[in-house]
């Protein structure tokens, strides 16, 4: 296999599984909101601990990637596509951020048997939807890129 096709791949990947995991966290979290609060806090707590630090982890991997394949593609790093793909990723980070606080301040308040706000439940799903509306902007970037 070519190194430049694997290196495609490789930063394909990662952007295809941070999508459609989102979206699966949204949906579960979501579902999950309607039965006990235990159940809730479980999943919220699972999603907080394990699976938003491993998105972090994909995520970190795309600027690696991606200077790679322009490094050998010999693309010069100022055109336009590829600038604003860079600077979406900060933002990908903060609101992965705002994120990770919502949800855990959610799972004190069901740890704690308080009533959760309905504020903090739509502003989980608004860091989530912006965060995976960020991770399409990118991936369309990336994919509008001359070849």
């Amino acid at each position: 296999m070519d190194s430049y096709l694997a290196l495609r791949i490789s930063h394909s990947v990662p952007a295809i599984l941070l999508i459609l995991g989102l979206i699966a966290h949204i949906v579960i979290v979501w579902r999950a909101k309607g039965k006990e609060p235990a159940v809730l806090q479980q999943k919220l707590r699972r999603t907080r601990v394990i699976s938003l630090p491993a998105f972090a982890v994909l995520a970190a991997s795309l600027p690696v990637t991606g200077w790679w394949l322009a490094h050998l593609s010999k693309w010069p790093l100022s055109q336009k596509w590829l600038l604003i793909s860079i600077a979406l990723l900060p933002l990908l980070f903060v609101f992965g951020g705002f994120l990770y606080s919502n949800l855990s301040r959610w799972q004190l308040q069901l740890a704690q048997q308080k009533k959760t706000s309905g504020r903090d439940q739509g502003l989980a799903l608004l860091w989530a939807v912006l965060i995976v509306f960020i991770l399409l902007a990118i991936s369309a970037l990336m994919g509008a890129k001359p070849i």
